[in-house]
């Protein structure tokens, strides 16, 4: 028990210390004259950010590029941990775990420009699909994220195949079930707590990114954009639209607790 003492301390007074902060912050004011910080009560930003439209038109467009990315991360991921834990040959699958964790040493920005280059109008896109590319916007920042996230939800789907027993295919094909079948009704409850798990990571990562927003994401603004625009202007108001994304976890964290998806995890 003593050796989780640092690490509780290390939680509770940096990660939730912030926080705390953050919260307190989030009801103080600026003086419009001098730009100082008034250390005040006050709900004024709460009201803005409830009442502004343009803080909610952010950040329902932001809830949908988060459930976006991960549902196309989900779908990608599926088959390709199916393959590399069920079907692939041990040596076959140890190439495809590197292969996975390979772009988590990658650069954030070179794969961030990288995508910027190959979505440019006259890009390499353009040029082999004969002129079509989604050009720089939300299509572009969902694609570019889904990319960036994808090992977070592999990880966790892979070693949730890892966990299901070889036996269960066997039972299943002896009463009958197809392929589409076993995968339905056996593989998916078994592995659906590891898409709970990889979804926290894509869903929560998509919604603190403001870089590749700025770099793929043309005129679509996300509500850590605003956020980081804020800070310099009016940190409080930054600090009240920041509950937001928080607000945002806690609840998609507590709606993944309910399904009991996190319990085997």
């Amino acid at each position: 028990m003593l050796l989780l003492v640092p690490p509780m301390t290390w939680l509770v007074v940096v990660y939730l210390g912030a926080i705390a902060a953050m919260l307190v912050s989030a009801f103080w004011t600026v003086d419009s004259f001098t730009e100082n910080v008034v250390r005040e009560f006050s709900t004024a930003n709460l009201h803005t950010v409830l009442t502004e439209p343009i803080y909610r038109t952010v950040a329902l467009r932001t809830l949908f590029v988060a459930l976006a990315v991960t549902a196309i991360d989900a779908v990608i991921a599926f088959p390709i941990a199916f393959y590399m834990s069920l079907v692939a040959k041990p040596r076959l699958r140890r190439f495809l775990v590197v292969a996975v964790l390979t772009p988590l040493w990658a650069s954030y920005l070179v794969k961030a420009y990288a995508w910027r280059t190959l979505l440019a109008p006259d890009g390499p896109l353009s040029w082999a699909t004969g002129g079509y590319t989604p050009g720089y916007g939300e299509t572009a920042l969902v694609i570019t994220l889904a990319y960036m996230w994808l090992p977070y939800m592999l990880i966790p789907l892979y070693a949730g195949f890892e966990r299901v027993p070889r036996s269960l295919f066997e039972a299943s094909a002896d009463l009958g079930a197809g392929t589409w079948r076993t995968v339905r009704s056996v593989v998916l409850p078994l592995v659906f707590p590891a898409i709970a798990a990889g979804s926290i990571f894509t869903f929560s990562l998509t919604l603190g990114d403001y870089i590749a927003v700025g770099i793929v994401g043309g005129k679509t603004q996300l509500i850590a954009n605003v956020i980081a625009d804020q800070v310099v202007l009016n940190q409080p108001l930054a600090a009240t639209v920041a509950l937001i994304p928080l607000l945002a976890i806690v609840v998609y964290l507590i709606a993944m607790r309910r399904t009991g998806a996190l319990e085997n995890v």
